[in-house]
């Protein structure tokens, strides 16, 4: 069933099954990861560059997890099992992409393609939700993967927005 008026007063279950208000720190990491995840779904179809897509759509399932953990207090039953085997993918696919641009270290206005500018708008929720895992953790300790998981998006989701920049350059 889709609705189910618990709610209707500004409460929701977590994944263990405890009822907490919908505005909490807690439901508002686990939302802006969903938001972020959302928002990459949206992007993908406007990356020209498959095999960017394609690592989207990797990453769309990982967020998945992080949500899930985010949203089982005691991070038990819902383990994301993200480790440094994806930092350090994420720091390869990083390294790949910054060989493919200019070295030269430029300003890059975001927006001149749709598949970039979605991405920096991506990269920004990013770090918003970064931020705000950061609030909770200053009251409940979470897993510090995912912290580190979700700061190395951002740096994916950068430098895959500004290697698409780069190229629509070269068009243009």
């Amino acid at each position: 069933m889709i609705y189910t008026r618990t709610g209707d007063k500004g409460t929701t279950s977590l994944l263990d099954g405890t009822r907490i208000r919908k505005n909490s720190i807690r439901v508002e990491s686990y939302g802006t990861i969903d938001e972020l995840n959302s928002l990459l779904g949206f992007g993908k179809h406007f990356v020209p560059e498959q095999e960017i897509v394609t690592r989207l759509h990797i990453i769309q399932k990982e967020l998945f997890a992080v949500a899930s953990e985010l949203a089982d207090p005691q991070g038990k039953t819902y383990a994301s099992h993200l480790s440094d085997t994806e930092i350090q993918r994420f720091e390869a696919w990083i390294d790949e992409y910054v060989k493919k641009m200019d070295p030269a270290p430029k300003f890059i206005v975001p927006g001149s393609s749709q598949a970039s500018g979605i991405l920096h708008v991506a990269r920004t929720v990013c770090r918003r939700a970064e931020r705000v895992m950061m609030t909770l953790d200053e009251t409940e300790p979470i897993n510090p993967v995912l912290v580190k998981y979700i700061n190395r998006l951002s740096d994916v989701l950068y430098t895959f927005a500004r290697y698409l920049e780069e190229t629509q350059e070269l068009v243009n």
